[in-house]
């Protein structure tokens, strides 16, 4: 029995310890049962426990690492930024909807939330904003949310009544504890400035903000959230560490795409994946061709369905069988 992935890891390293100590005493009990015939009866009882133990400690180990396994490809933590794309100031009203459905259902499900970094536009709304979520399966739920979404509808500014289409792009960026990206401190530039906007007077006062830029690949990352600078720093090399994985991860994605069956869309922040038409009061994921109604319902977090039916489409690689009209 090779016990050295068990020993090697400190969820399970104790554990293993049992095992290797229930395997001395089973080697005592056969050598003694062989020494004293009378004693077999005895020793058949003891090592049917010893058996019962040792199999009780390896299901044990075996869930942990499992487990590990399973938060490694599915983490309990991730950080969502969501872009206003085409249509002006519809687009950045559009993305901050975006993001406060994604947050509400978050905190619908008892996930914590918390805003890293938000650029307003003058008239409301974000440029650009990034939330962080964590909490239990967030990532497996949220992973397909990646790509542009729009919305077709009546501005309030609008005298004539036409509809405006208007985009906004998410990025779902999962948290890892264990990375294979290095980064080199020579290929990055990092700035230091004062927060504005909201957090009291101390975000004026001291120069908390940390941006840092990847030269290799322009990824550049802002934060702002924390209240000092070293730790907006190390968020913020979080973060860039996440993007980085996940620019990795879209390469060797494209390797074997084409091979999964159920696989839902590319997972390019530049695809397109679904349409809020207010007018007809419908969402279209056009990926597995399915709609729901009730936007105003589904902008209040109520976003469930959406998951159920992407969950079931990559378990089965069947569409829906609503078409796209948009």
């Amino acid at each position: 029995m090779d016990l050295s992935v068990f020993k090697t890891n400190h969820k399970t390293s104790y554990l293993a310890e049992m095992y290797e100590k229930l395997l001395k005493d089973e080697a005592e009990v056969l050598s003694m049962s062989e020494k004293d015939p009378a004693m077999k009866e005895l020793a058949t009882e003891d090592l049917k426990s010893i058996t019962e133990q040792k199999e009780g400690l390896m299901k044990q180990m075996q869930s942990i690492l499992d487990s590990e396994k399973e938060e490694v490809e599915f983490p309990n933590e991730l950080v969502l930024e969501v872009r206003a794309g085409a249509g002006g100031e519809e687009a950045a009203l559009f993305a901050e909807e975006l993001l406060n459905m994604y947050k509400r259902y978050a905190e619908s499900v008892g996930w914590g939330t918390k805003i890293l970094e938000e650029s307003e536009s003058p008239l409301g709304g974000y440029k650009e904003a990034t939330l962080e979520i964590r909490g239990k399966d967030c990532y497996r739920k949220l992973r397909y949310e990646t790509g542009v979404q729009r919305i077709q509808r009546v501005p309030e500014t609008e005298k004539m009544g036409r509809v405006h289409t208007s985009t906004a792009s998410i990025a779902i960026l999962p948290i890892r504890k264990k990375t294979t990206v290095e980064i080199k401190p020579t290929d990055l530039v990092i700035e230091f400035s004062r927060a504005g906007g909201k957090g009291g007077q101390n975000v004026n006062k001291v120069e908390t903000a940390v941006r840092i830029l990847h030269k290799p690949t322009g990824i550049d990352v802002r934060v702002t959230a924390e209240r000092s600078q070293s730790a907006n720093r190390e968020r913020g090399m979080t973060i860039l560490m996440a993007k980085l994985e996940v620019l990795k991860e879209e390469h060797e994605a494209k390797k074997w795409s084409s091979e999964r069956k159920g696989q839902i869309g590319t997972g390019d922040r530049s695809e397109k994946i679904r349409t809020y038409n207010i007018l007809q009061d419908r969402i279209t994921d056009h990926r597995i061709k399915q709609s729901w109604h009730n936007i105003e319902v589904i902008f209040q977090g109520k976003m469930e369905p959406i998951f159920q039916a992407l969950e079931e489409y990559e378990k089965t690689g069947v569409a829906g069988n609503a078409s796209e009209e948009e």
